[in-house]
């Protein structure tokens, strides 16, 4: 019994090695019994599109042997391309290249339990353990009652479950899961320690992930690994007496799961959940909100990014990504065009000004601001200018595209309305001071502030609409969401405004002024402020949801992905938290502040810092 975990010795496969004419090979992300699992790309799409390629070498000669492994490898494969659950990995391809056999499946950005213990130096909460445990209940639940026939996944351990970067469990290496069939002996398969007795004499039912689910809970609770102790021996190495900060009513669970007879052990792995859900409950310490969102990966160890490019000076700015490229401008003065999967310079335009905003795409084009008093439309073709149109005043406000016009802010102290077409201004809407805030265009108005704290909305012949009086600058980008604009100011107030009549709905005071552009997701709010934190904002009742302290000033605007907030600091990290709670997932340190926007596509995040580098990170 027991499931190989040697290391292959076959030839590994190299970086920019192509497989099935497709996949392109980056680097090994993990080693088993029967090949490599590597990072790769799939070559067919413009931009990045990881994926993990699990490789299966038929090195043995015995043909019985070679027939098994096939088999294995190819049950696995049936396995996966039938099953649609958020943490078991989609499986995307399957094909054989000489004597070795792939399966390409969904990555999953993050590390497994095994790699988590062997890094801490003190016990998991109990809160973290009851959060992985009720996931993987719930992934059990779902195989053990698929249709048509359920499936027992067998080999249930601290190394086939892994966190991702949302800090969410994926159950991994299907290798040996079975079909259920009811009465009929199995092969003695799995892994010692994590295995119950009824797995060593082949009873392969749902009550055997029940039993090693329990072993895997002892084991992250206790530190202590079962495959060095006896088999079936828990119950000489009591929870409390290892880690006394447990709860009973914990325990409890985890004994019921560990019972010898199957019988004794909970009826499926629904009931399971419910009674560690009523453990987090009744013990008090523990909200069970906490508990099914406190999966989160905190160390940085393993975080390094798909590729840096540098730059000749600071970039502030915030990236656009459209078409397979990367277009960020910096300093230097100059506009770049760089391939989103590789990070290969593609072109550059130069300017005679740094280039602070964000740049916008329409109809083959790039526009783009410059400090040189002017905006910019490129060719996305050839890298060359298509026109230019220029201001009074250094442009650091983002372009935004309606209507057929590019609508941009000036120090000048006006709203320029430009044709997309020509370049010809067709009106302007003035401030009288500078306009660095991005305007926001909805059908019917452009909302917009200035430097001296009045906000503007304007009708699309530059008509003032309303305004509103700040005490100090809007540097901030507004957003509209419903009836409402909300923005921030430097006098440390975000601001919810009628967007029709600009009449006030609420105002929410921060510790210190925001240059942040809110981002709005349903009815929350996330902003920074120079006061060092990222805030959520119930936008119903005007209070704050939570808070997180970075170590600087948060003049970068948050963005929400999936369900966790990424936001810079000038502290220089780049910050992933949960969109929820606000719990630290991870940061990801460079050596500059981050003052621009991240941006996120296809799950990988692509942001700038001033120590000159663009980035592309898994998200």
């Amino acid at each position: 019994m027991g499931v190989d975990e040697t290391k292959s010795t076959a030839l590994q496969l190299k970086p920019g090695d192509l497989l099935s004419g497709r996949y392109e090979v980056q680097e090994v992300v993990g080693v088993g019994g029967m090949g490599y699992v590597y990072r790769a790309r799939d070559t067919n799409f413009k931009a990045i599109r990881l994926v993990a390629v699990k490789e299966m070498i038929a090195q043995v000669t015995d043909p019985l042997v070679r027939n098994n492994i096939a088999q294995i490898f190819e049950r696995e494969a049936n396995i996966l391309a039938t099953l649609r659950h958020p943490a078991i990995p989609r499986i995307y391809d399957y094909f054989t290249q000489g004597e070795r056999s792939y399966l390409v499946m969904e990555l999953v950005n993050g590390r497994d339990l095994d790699q988590l213990i062997s890094e801490t130096k003190e016990f998991f909460t109990e809160a973290q353990v009851m959060g992985w445990a009720i996931e993987l209940c719930d992934v059990l639940s779902y195989i053990h009652s698929y249709e048509p026939e359920p499936i027992v996944f067998r080999d249930m351990k601290p190394s086939n479950v892994m966190i991702n970067n949302q800090g969410h469990i994926i159950l991994v290496d299907f290798g040996i899961a079975k079909v259920f069939q009811s009465g009929k002996k199995n092969t003695m398969i799995g892994t010692q320690g994590y295995s119950p007795p009824d797995q060593y004499r082949g009873e392969a039912t749902p009550k055997v992930d029940i039993y090693a689910l329990g072993a895997t809970m002892h084991h992250l609770l206790t530190l202590r690994d079962p495959r060095l102790e006896a088999p079936f021996s828990f119950g000489e190495r009591p929870i409390r007496e290892i880690n006394p900060e447990i709860s009973e009513a914990t325990i409890a669970v985890i004994d019921r799961a560990l019972q010898y007879d199957p019988d004794d052990r909970f009826a499926d792995a629904e009931e399971m959940k419910q009674a560690l859900m009523a453990a987090a409950q009744k013990t008090g310490k523990l909200d069970i909100t906490t508990v099914l969102t406190s999966s989160v990966v905190t160390s940085t160890k393993g975080l390094k990014p798909l590729w840096t490019f540098e730059v000749e000076d600071e970039i502030r700015g915030t990236p656009l990504i459209h078409d397979g490229k990367v277009y960020i401008g910096s300093y230097d003065n100059n506009l770049y065009a760089l391939n989103a999967a590789t990070g290969e310079f593609d072109w550059k335009y130069a300017t005679e000004g740094g280039i602070p905003g964000r740049p916008a795409f329409y109809d083959n084009n790039i526009f783009v601001g410059s400090e040189d008093n002017r905006l910019y439309a490129i060719s996305t073709r050839s890298g060359k200018m298509s026109w230019s149109h220029f201001t009074d005043g250094p442009v650091r406000s983002s372009p935004r595209i309606a209507e057929g016009h590019v609508f941009i802010g000036s120090d000048d102290g006006f709203l320029h309305a430009v044709n997309l077409t020509n370049g010809r201004l067709s009106w302007r809407a003035e401030a009288g001071t500078p306009v660095r805030s991005t305007p926001y265009v909805t059908d019917e108005f452009v909302y917009f502030g200035a430097e001296d704290g009045l906000f503007h909305c304007v009708s699309f012949r530059g008509d003032v609409k309303w305004t509103h009086k700040a005490k100090r600058a809007i540097t901030s980008s507004p957003v509209v969401g419903g009836d409402a604009v909300y923005f921030g100011s430097m006098d440390g107030t975000i601001y919810a405004m009628d967007a029709n009549t600009g009449w006030a709905i609420w105002r929410f005071r921060l510790g210190k002024g925001s240059i942040s552009s809110p981002c709005l997701v349903d009815d929350y709010l996330y902003t920074g402020s120079t006061d060092n934190y990222i805030y959520c904002i119930d936008t119903r009742s005007s209070r704050e949801v939570w808070r997180y302290e970075t170590d600087h000033q948060v003049t970068s605007s948050p963005v929400i992905y999936k369900d966790a907030i990424y936001c810079g600091s000038v502290d220089g990290n780049l910050y992933c938290l949960e969109a929820k709670k606000g719990g630290l997932r991870w940061k990801f340190p460079t050596q500059g502040a981050v003052t621009g926007t991240p941006v996120i596509y296809d799950d990988v995040v692509y942001f700038g810092s001033t120590d000159k580098n663009v980035y592309a990170l898994l998200a």
